[in-house]
Formats: C-alpha cells, sequence, structure tokens
C-alpha cells in the first residue's frame, strides 16, 4: 500500500535533501565544496555569463562563503572533482570516477558521429604534445593547419576536436579552468593513483544511479533517476522493484500529483524537516532543484521557462530569469544581468507568482540580491 504524504511534506524533503533548508548545510572554506558536490551527485557547468556561471552559482547557493578558487582548489590541487557527463557536463566527485569508465570505453570503441572525422594522427598528436609538454589546452596549439567551421560552436583548429574525443574516452582529463578556456592533462597523470579504479559493473552503475537519487532527491522518480539517459529506464525499474520487495524502498503518492510515483527509503519519512520560512535563494535556472521542470512544475506549481534562446517577443520572465525561493515556495521569476563595466547587478525584469507578491517577501528579497550582488561582481 502507498504512502500518501502532501505536496508540503513532499517539497520539505526535497528542499532539505538539495541542501537548501540551511543556510550553510556543508559548512565552510574550501572543503564544503567538495563535500557539496559529493552529496549533489553533480554540479552542472555552463558557458553563459550574463550573471556568474553556474557551477559557481550553484555553489555559491549552498556555500555563503563560496570563493571561485574553491572549486579550482578542487578540481586542480585537491582533484576530488573532475569533469564528465551526466545529464550535461558537470563537476563530479572523483570518488565516483568508476562509474563513468563504462561510458568512456564505450565512446573509445564507437565515438559519436561528431568525433568520426578525427583522425587518428591528429589524437596521437594531441596526445604526444602533452605527453611531452604538460597540460595544454587548445590556444597552445600553434600548428594546426585550419579548417572551416562544421558547426557554429566549432573549431577551425582540427586538434580541438580531437582535445575533446581524448577527454571523452577518458584518455584526457580536463586538469584545470581558466575561465571557460579548458587545459588537458593526460588522465593517469594527473590523478596519479596508486591503483588505478575498476569500471563498475552495469548493476553497481544503476544502483549508483538510484542511491545518488535518493541522495539528492530523498524523493525519486523513475523519470528522475533517468533524466536524458531513458536507456536506464528498464534496468531502475527492476532494481526498484526488487528494493521494495525487501521494504528497502517504499511507494509514495504525493497529493496532487497524479501520473507520478516516487520511491523513498522508510527512515526519511520519520525525519522532521525544519526549513527557515525566511530563507531566500536565487537560484541558477541548472540548479539541480530547477533542471528538472516537470518534477519542479509538480511539487512546486511554477513552470519555469528558460528563454534565453527565444526572440525576445516570445520571452515572458525575461532572458535570463532566475527562480527565487523563499522557504518552501517560489514566489518570483527575476531577470539579472551583471554590468561588469559599471560593477552593477541589473534588474531587468521582476516577475511575482500568482498571490505570491507581499511586502514582506519583497524585503526579504532585496536582501538577498544585496548578498547575491556582492559575489557576483567580487565586492
Amino acid at each position: 500500500m502507498k504512502k500518501v504524504i502532501s505536496k508540503e511534506q513532499a517539497k520539505g524533503l526535497w528542499i532539505q535533501a538539495q541542501g537548501l533548508h540551511e543556510r550553510a548545510p556543508f559548512g565552510k572554506g574550501a572543503k564544503a565544496t567538495q563535500a557539496a558536490v559529493e552529496h549533489l551527485g553533480y554540479v552542472q557547468i555552463d558557458t553563459i555569463n550574463v550573471i556568474e556561471r553556474c557551477h559557481h552559482h550553484i555553489l555559491f547557493t549552498r556555500i555563503p562563503d563560496y570563493k571561485r578558487q574553491h572549486l579550482h582548489q578542487a578540481q586542480s590541487q585537491d582533484k576530488t572533482v573532475f569533469e564528465y557527463w551526466t545529464h550535461a557536463l558537470s563537476y563530479v566527485p572523483t570518488k565516483d570516477f568508476r562509474f563513468f569508465m563504462d561510458d568512456m570505453k564505450r565512446t573509445r570503441l564507437s565515438p559519436s558521429k561528431w568525433f568520426q572525422s578525427v583522425k587518428k594522427e591528429e589524437m596521437q598528436k594531441v596526445l604526444k604534445l602533452i605527453k611531452n609538454e604538460g597540460p595544454l589546452s587548445i590556444r597552445d596549439i600553434e600548428d594546426d593547419v585550419l579548417v572551416e567551421k562544421s558547426h557554429p560552436w566549432a573549431s577551425r583548429k582540427p586538434s580541438k576536436k580531437a582535445l575533446q574525443l581524448g577527454f571523452y574516452t577518458g584518455h584526457l582529463v580536463i586538469s584545470e579552468r581558466q575561465g571557460m578556456l579548458k587545459k588537458y592533462e593526460l588522465l593517469d597523470r594527473h590523478f596519479d593513483w596508486d591503483k588505478k579504479p575498476k569500471a563498475a559493473t552495469e548493476k553497481e552503475i544503476l544502483e549508483y544511479l538510484l542511491e545518488r537519487s535518493l541522495r539528492s532527491q530523498a524523493l525519486a522518480s523513475v523519470d528522475s533517476i533517468c533524466y536524458l539517459d531513458a536507456k536506464k529506464k528498464p534496468g531502475i525499474k527492476k532494481l526498484i522493484e526488487a528494493k521494495a520487495r525487501k521494504k528497502e524502498l517504499l511507494p509514495v503518492h504525493i497529493e496532487g500529483v497524479e501520473k507520478t510515483e516516487f520511491w523513498v527509503k522508510p527512515e526519511v519519512l520519520e525525519k522532521k524537516v525544519e526549513l527557515d520560512e525566511e530563507l531566500v535563494h536565487v537560484l541558477s535556472p541548472f540548479d539541480p532543484l530547477v533542471i528538472q521542470r516537470k518534477r519542479l512544475q509538480a511539487l512546486f506549481d511554477y513552470e519555469h521557462r528558460f528563454e534565453a534562446y527565444l526572440p525576445k517577443e516570445k520571452r515572458v520572465y525575461g532572458y535570463f530569469a532566475l527562480p527565487v525561493l523563499v522557504g518552501d515556495q517560489v514566489v518570483a521569476a527575476i531577470d539579472l544581468k551583471a554590468d561588469r563595466d559599471k560593477n552593477e547587478l541589473l534588474i531587468q525584469k521582476w516577475n511575482w507568482l500568482p498571490k505570491m507578491k507581499s511586502a514582506s517577501n519583497k524585503k526579504l528579497i532585496e536582501e538577498e540580491l544585496h548578498r547575491f550582488e556582492k559575489f557576483q561582481l567580487g565586492k
């Protein structure tokens, strides 16, 4: 028999699992960055810099004293995080590396159409350069014979695609970022493991995906576990069924969310969730609470619109609108832009959600925007 819980309880559990229930759930300083990435499972990377790029934004949301150099330290010095593809390019805990080795092997055996133009000699060239000269970026390669771009995001340097292929096949790792410029290093030399991790089995990968979702979402559905990875749904369903028979997972029905079956660890339902009703978070559009749009809408009754790629006349919330969470409610979506020349954070458009406009909400949000501005512009 399914357990029925209210939407308010479901939101509280999810917010708590996301580390948004209190101001500093992962502690302070550089170690908090490692703790946050390990708990969330991944932190998405994106190139858009209307405001601070989303990987820094996501961490700042959960770590009040977060500094950009903390992520650099985790990636390049402590090496506790690395970059790879989850549902998008993301920072991932290094301790989870073995769960991505199967994807690397699959790419080696059968590269996608995008990489089929990479010639063997181009791959050998970049590997030899890095082996002999150390980590390098595409800017460090100056002897390429330039070609015409095959895509707006492509490069005229053939070496760029070779570096990318080396990254996805696990020969190379992104050892450092300077802004969005990536430096590549030989994977084995970067990590200098005493013993290289053993690739996870298919069953272990499914277990990992399920556990990651239950840890960071509290209430997991097949869709949320397999977000943008539909091929894993049959295996995840079987795994959930097996755990349900052992009473390790319970089916949950959320009032008002009719079509989705959620699963939860029994002990999670016994937790008392305490949320600060005046705690405000200005969330990135790529925040793990926001990125799964259908789930966000089902629980928060808010349909987020990412409108950066829409023509101006079709935008409702604005070019880069950010959802604003107050307590357990999304109360507004504010389109912000960092004017770095004037050292100001500009409010392009302030959108209140229905029945959420109030003097108290406005005061709380304005106070948070002051803190947000200081981080954005390094004040």
